[in-house]
Formats: C-alpha cells, sequence, structure tokens
C-alpha cells in the first residue's frame, strides 16, 4: 500500500482543487488549527494541504494501518506562516467515528476515501461534523468516468465493470461525492464540488501501468466472463504507455461542505 500511495502522490497533487483553498481559509477559525486527517494513510494529504493554511496547526492523524501512521507521523512541515506543524497519530477505525471525537476540530480532511465508505459512514461523519461545527475538505473521489486515448472499443466495458466492482458489498465508488454531498446538504452545510482529474501522459508510464493493471484486475474480478478480452487488451494497453503513447484521465471529484 505505501509504495501505490508513493507513486500516486504527485499525480494527487496535479489534481487538487486549488480553488477550493479561498473558501476553506475564509470558514477556519481564528488562532491555533486542529486538523483531523481521516485516512491519512503516508501523510501526503498532510504534506499538500498543511503549507496552504495558516499556523499554528495540530494535526491528528487517523489511520487504521499501523505501519501507514508510522510514516506518516514522520512527516516534518510547515504551515504557510513557516511555523512547525505538530502530528499526532490515531491508530483507529475510522468508520466508528463519534460527534464527540471531533469536539474542538477546527477541520476535518481526507483524501481519496469517500469511496471506500458506506451510506452509513457518510451519515456519520456529516452529523460528526454538524455536532463539531466544523468544516470538511473530502478530496480526490472517484467520478466513475475516464477516458483513455487513443480510445478502445472495450474502453467502456471494463469502465462499468470497475464501478460495479467498487460498489460491491455496499460500498458507495462513484456514488459517493453525490452521498456526500446530501448528507452534508441536509444538515445545512453549504458543499462546494470541483473537479479534480488525474491527466496522465508519458512522464507517467510506472502509474499508468499500475492503475491499468489494477482498473483490469477489478473489472475481471467483477464480470469473469471478459477475463479473454480484457487479457489482450492490457497487453496492448501496457506496449502503448510503454511507448509513451497512452493518455489517461481519470476523474475525481473535491469537496468542502462549510
Amino acid at each position: 500500500m505505501a509504495a501505490w500511495l508513493a507513486l500516486r502522490e504527485d499525480a494527487d497533487a496535479a489534481a487538487r482543487a486549488t480553488e477550493l483553498l479561498d473558501p476553506l481559509r475564509a470558514c477556519l477559525p481564528d488562532g491555533p488549527l486542529v486538523v483531523r486527517d481521516l485516512g491519512c494513510g503516508t501523510g501526503a494529504n498532510l504534506r499538500w494541504l498543511a503549507p496552504r493554511l495558516p499556523g499554528p496547526q495540530r494535526w491528528i492523524l487517523h489511520d487504521h494501518d499501523a505501519e501507514l501512521l508510522t510514516l506518516a507521523a514522520a512527516t516534518t512541515v510547515s504551515a504557510a506562516d513557516g511555523t512547525p506543524v505538530m502530528t499526532q497519530t490515531d491508530h483507529s477505525d475510522l468508520t466508528r467515528l463519534r460527534p464527540s471525537d471531533l469536539a474542538g476540530t477546527s477541520l476535518l480532511t481526507a483524501s481519496a476515501l469517500l469511496d471506500l465508505l458506506r451510506e452509513d459512514d457518510v451519515e456519520s461523519l456529516a452529523e460528526a461534523c454538524r455536532t463539531a461545527r466544523c468544516p470538511a475538505l473530502l478530496t480526490l473521489s472517484v467520478a466513475g468516468r475516464v477516458k483513455l486515448a487513443p480510445a478502445d472499443p472495450l474502453d467502456p466495458e471494463i469502465a462499468t465493470a470497475f464501478n460495479d466492482h467498487q460498489r460491491r458489498d455496499g460500498l458507495l465508488g462513484p456514488d459517493a461525492p453525490a452521498v456526500a454531498t446530501a448528507a452534508f446538504r441536509r444538515r445545512g452545510r453549504e458543499v462546494l464540488s470541483r473537479p479534480s482529474p488525474w491527466r496522465l501522459g508519458g512522464g507517467q508510464a510506472a502509474l499508468m501501468a499500475r492503475w491499468l493493471t489494477e482498473w483490469c484486475e477489478a473489472a475481471v474480478e467483477q464480470r469473469p466472463g471478459l477475463a479473454t478480452d480484457v487479457e489482450d487488451y492490457l497487453r496492448r494497453r501496457l506496449r502503448t504507455c510503454a511507448a509513451g503513447r497512452l493518455r489517461v484521465t481519470v476523474h475525481h471529484v473535491d469537496l468542502l461542505a462549510r
């Protein structure tokens, strides 16, 4: 997991919707900030966002993976005014987050997380933010749309199977941005939504190859009947990728609930 998160960090950083930063800063309280980062992984969200917010800041990094938490805690970063950011870790199951857990929180944030949750999890998250009266910045949620160039006739079928795989066992997958938006708005929040697509080209062959492989594997897991066609498709696509001729756009959505 750590290797995958490292591989995608630069693409994530380039994709993030910077248009949400000004409205985010405008709704933060004065004084020291307490930021909770759910599903923090190796700390990429901390590394990107903390330098763009005023100091002083204390980040509480939540993840169920102790190894990833150790990596995240090793991050050294400063706020926009140069103040060193303090961090602490919380090894916990974020799906069991209670409203009382957010007491004193200035901002709740998460990256590439919403699509891995269920509707009840998102409702609980929105309610916790309402109770704590804190904004939420939820970034890089998959939107269920991809575009590959050059196009291939099998692209739409694989995309549909992949999206169905993301919805397995009640997970929200590409429905997450709409579900989260509705949950926060029902609680009186204004929700701003902006696109945050990956735009991958020849300089990102390793990330494209990893994404392509896992995209195809998930599609076949969902629809085993695609296996033979997808095997040939993936070989073709990886050759095009290695030759620097493939371009991929993976659509994501960033949300600010305030």
